[in-house]
């Protein structure tokens, strides 16, 4: 069976001054620190940045999932989600 079949892992981050935890996969841990790595940003500062824009939106989801949702966006599009 592939790897990538793992339950979430929990991770503390800091958004905005403030630390909470995330659960993800991880394999989305793995893209998310990938993603920061070609933003040229830190995990917790490309997580700010999602949270943001998760807020911003006319229906925003849980961090998570916007998270989740980023990631396959990206990488579908190449970084114009």
């Amino acid at each position: 069976m592939p790897q990538f079949y793992h339950p979430p892992v929990k991770r503390s981050v800091e958004i905005a001054g403030h630390r909470t935890s995330i659960s993800l996969e991880p394999l989305f841990w793995d893209m998310l620190r990938q993603a920061a790595a070609r933003e040229g940003m830190p995990v917790n500062g490309l997580v700010g940045r999602i949270d943001e824009e998760r807020i911003a939106s006319s229906t925003p989801c849980g961090l998570a999932g916007a998270i989740r949702l980023w990631l396959v966006a990206h990488g579908r599009t190449g970084g114009e989600g």
